[in-house]
């Protein structure tokens, strides 16, 4: 196998949402194995390309346990736990078990667990769980928090109403937790304005962030100093297709046949923690801002949400 090629920046980076735990980066997509599993390989080039730490998105207590593991490996990984708005209903046969294992978590692993999440409300998806159970066990995670002081890592889809009204019900229980991400945010400026008017709130935007004109409008608007990277792989790349991709420099050799995968490429469709290099350079392109400049905020804004105790 040819050496790796790397592409090393001066830049500092922390992906704030990284779903490493993903069959995917063990090779197998829709459940066939398409070529070797390369995470190892994906975490070298993130580490070139300039990431100082990433945290592991957990969606439920499978995750949990997987991305416990992966931290284990290495010093830079960091990892969430908690439950997926579409993945509530695993609360249902024992919701104070499930919610107990869940906080035997994160006090069995207090230096790798930074944010009670990823949760939240989502309400495009229903098919995997109904409104009322998502609002139900988002509203119990928040106590996880407040227990532990740790800020929280937030999901919300065209459900922005309920998704404030808990949050502001339960503002008082959370004073102490330092506040918290809405990760890969896609929603309106009025609803942006709304959560950074809570408190304690940053945005985390992503190539999902960044498709369309209306969300390459409201992302321009976003203050600075409330704004977070990341990249939700593999998903959530800045597709050619996406309003925000003329404003994306650095590429990647990439196949577009997973089988013919190498060390050496990245698979197209597949989005690596690597390619947050791409999302710096499409926001600073639509605020007409120096990409140096705003890599220090935002590494900046992450130390402060995340790591000012470790």
């Amino acid at each position: 196998m040819r050496p790796l090629r790397f592409f090393s920046m001066a830049l500092k980076y922390i992906d704030i949402g990284a779903n490493l735990t993903d069959p995917m980066f063990q090779g197998c997509y829709g459940g066939t194995q398409k070529h070797a599993a390369d995470l190892d390989i994906v975490l070298q080039r993130a580490w070139q390309q300039g990431m100082q730490k990433i945290i592991v998105t957990a969606g439920c207590l499978n995750d949990v346990d997987e991305a416990l593991e992966l931290t284990k490996k290495d010093e830079r990984l960091y990892t969430t736990v908690g439950t997926h708005p579409t993945r509530c209903k695993e609360f249902l046969p024992d919701p104070e078990g499930y919610y107990n294992q869940l906080r035997a978590k994160i006090e069995a692993n207090r230096d790798k667990v930074l944010a009670v999440g990823e949760c939240g409300l989502d309400y495009d998806r229903l098919k995997f769980c109904d409104e009322e159970t998502q609002r139900l066990y988002f509203e119990k995670q928040l106590s996880l928090a407040a227990e532990f002081r740790l800020p929280l890592f937030l999901h919300s889809r065209n459900a922005h109403s309920d998704f404030m009204a808990i949050l502001e019900r339960n503002s008082d229980k959370l004073k102490d937790c330092g506040g918290g991400v809405v990760h890969s945010f896609t929603g309106t400026l009025e609803e942006a304005q709304s959560l950074l008017a809570f408190g304690g709130l940053y945005i985390g935007v992503n190539g999902c962030s960044l498709k369309t004109k209306e969300n390459v409008e409201v992302v321009r608007q976003l203050p600075n100093e409330r704004i977070m990277l990341e990249t939700d792989c593999p998903w959530c790349g800045i597709r050619p297709t996406h309003a925000s991709h003329k404003h994306v420099s650095t590429k990647f050799p990439t196949v577009k046949k997973k089988e013919k995968w190498t060390a050496e490429t990245l698979i197209d469709g597949r989005c690596e923690p690597c390619q947050i290099s791409q999302v710096l350079e499409a926001v600073a392109g639509i605020k007409q801002q120096p990409k140096e400049q705003l890599a220090e905020i935002y590494y900046q804004n992450t130390l402060d949400l995340f790591f000012s105790g470790k």
